[in-house]
């Protein structure tokens, strides 16, 4: 039998409402993949569309828990991050990625930190410019077109998207260090949406879309990154991680339109796991 590949994941805990750690651990979990986890913050819910929730900062606990795995002599063939909560999270996270990776450690960062053309109103205006130094750390970053816009100091835009804008911000991306850029919230004058890929050793560009739905659905972000961090650790390549999140994504989101459910909630991931396994396990 092959050895268990293993992840970090570095996200926070929402209890309710499906996204970070209560996402990624399922999904990559399920792909046959130990998910050992960091917690940033654990919060009642998350914070789209709700009011009154509590909230716990874990900054004390993150470099303990890496520094004890790394006395334990514990490797990991991917550190993932998601969701920080401050700059003094970015410096640690990057501390942590220095301590605990190995020449063959796939780091993938998520850098979670706007929407909709909006920086997270939790987040100082120089926010963007620390989350940069992060994923220069990166060898796969997985922001959608708000966070690509700021991190690249340039105009956001709505969309419908053209070719050329999207593969220009991917390599505006991959500049800031990563091998592979993958942007999320990609569509162009039709139906489709889904992400756009760039791979550095090849210098090309490629598109994944899938029919659209129309609203906005929380924790999708944090499901799409999960799924292609699985896919990336199960050796589907860029092409087919990035093409197997999309559709269980898209499948995820269908469904929850489809039950008419409060999209605060977060989306039905849980009635795709099997046959995203199937996808990406042959």
């Amino acid at each position: 039998m092959k050895r268990q590949k293993r992840i970090a994941a570095i996200h926070d805990i929402s209890c309710f409402g499906k996204c970070s750690l209560t996402v990624a651990l399922p999904i990559i979990s399920a792909a046959g993949i130990e998910v050992s986890v960091i917690p940033t913050a654990v919060l009642s819910t998350h914070t789209g569309g709700f009011t009154g929730y509590t909230f716990r900062d874990l900054t004390d606990d993150m470099l303990p828990i890496a520094r004890h795995w790394k006395s334990l002599g514990l490797e990991f063939d991917a550190i993932y991050t998601g969701y920080l909560g401050s700059f003094r999270q970015l410096d640690i996270v990057s501390e942590i990625i220095d301590m605990l990776k190995t020449p063959d450690t796939l780091i993938v960062v998520d850098p979670v930190m706007a929407d909709n053309g909006r920086l997270y109103a939790s987040f100082p205006e120089t926010f963007p410019e620390g989350m940069k130094k992060l994923c220069s750390k990166a060898d796969v970053v997985v922001p959608n077109i708000t966070e690509a816009s700021l991190m690249l100091e340039i105009p956001y835009s709505e969309g419908p998207y053209a070719a050329e804008d999207i593969n220009r911000m991917l390599r505006g991306l991959s500049a800031l260090g990563p091998k592979t850029a993958v942007l999320t919230g990609v569509y162009f004058d039709g139906s489709g949406l889904g992400a756009a890929f760039y791979d550095a050793a090849s210098d090309k560009t490629d598109f994944a879309l899938s029919e659209r739905v129309e609203g906005y659905y929380h924790g999708t972000g944090d499901i799409f990154a999960s799924a292609l961090t699985a896919g990336l650790l199960a050796g589907l390549g860029t092409a087919g991680a990035v093409r197997a999140a999309v559709d269980f994504t898209a499948g995820a989101i269908r469904r929850t339109w489809e039950a008419g459910t409060d999209v605060r909630y977060g989306v039905n991931f849980e009635a795709g796991i099997r046959a995203f396994i199937e996808d990406i396990i042959k």
